[in-house]
């Protein structure tokens, strides 16, 4: 399907969209298993991503958008193509790269404040610096009254925040997300959308983030990539231009939406497709 009629002007609330790339994804191509069952997760893929985009990996499952993400934060190395940061070859995890997962990730025997200080404590920071970064998050991220709290005693969204506040004590420039908010209740989700949303134009961070839902990758990006089922390569790429906040009930949200939804559900036949034929 042509998606020249998704296209929109570009999200007024970032102007990255004609800045030099700060990611650059050549011909990207990813292949698990011996020589017996080879499985072609990802086949050339292309993107380049300016500074402070939130684009949002659409697709539906076995698409491959985790694998790229795992091969953005240098997780998994490409079998062919490459990728790079700000012009330097990504081949292992690194400073400029903060990942959050779906799981929280956070240690169960750490305070929340401890849990956000534990990277900029293996890094060295100074004491005094690391509490006033720490201190400045827990504000941030409306967590000062949990900070002596350990993660079984907050809910999913809670863990959620800490999981961001400690991404963000490192500072990093780009934001991987892996579908953060997926286990969350609809009320819970809407508004950790919202606190990330107010997060990102405040600190204007470059934002990648996977999910299954259309209306969050519509709420959330200035920009969404739809990935075809495997191997998966790029099936639409649009940028989207409307106003912040964005109203969910609106003409123009649910045009995209309908657009978006037979450009997923081909994929998702594809997959059910691929399941039922035992491929």
């Amino acid at each position: 399907m042509d998606s020249e009629g998704l296209r929109v002007e570009p999200d007024p609330a970032c102007g990255a969209v004609h800045a030099p790339p700060q990611i650059q994804i050549d011909k990207v191509r990813v292949v698990f298993g011996g020589k017996g069952a080879p499985i072609i997760a990802l086949k050339d893929i292309s993107l380049n991503i300016a500074p402070g985009e939130f684009v949002s990996l659409l697709g539906p499952s076995g698409c491959g958008k985790s694998t790229l993400l795992n091969a953005l934060a240098g997780f998994i190395t490409p079998t062919g193509g490459s990728i790079t940061v700000q012009g330097a070859r990504v081949q292992n995890p690194g400073p400029d790269r903060g990942m959050v997962f779906q799981e929280y990730a956070l240690f169960p025997w750490m305070t929340v404040e401890k849990n956000i200080a534990f990277g900029l404590e293996i890094k060295g920071t100074p004491p005094p610096e690391i509490k006033a970064k720490v201190d400045d998050l827990l504000g941030l991220l409306k967590l000062k009254e949990f900070r002596k709290s350990f993660p079984k005693d907050l809910s999913g969204g809670m863990r959620q925040r800490v999981a961001i506040a400690r991404v963000l004590a490192l500072d990093p420039p780009i934001m991987l997300m892996d579908e953060p908010f997926g286990a969350l209740d609809s009320l819970t989700r809407r508004t950790l959308q919202d606190e990330l949303l107010r997060l990102w134009q405040s600190l204007r961070k470059t934002v990648i983030f996977v999910t299954h839902s259309i209306d969050e990758a519509i709420y959330l990006g200035t920009r969404i990539v739809v990935l075809t089922y495997r191997p998966g390569t790029i099936k639409c790429d649009l940028q989207v231009g409307l106003p912040r906040p964005r109203d969910t009930s609106e003409a123009e949200f649910n045009r995209i939406r309908r657009e978006l939804s037979l450009l997923v559900m081909e994929e998702q036949q594809r997959f059910t497709d691929a399941d039922t034929s035992g491929h």
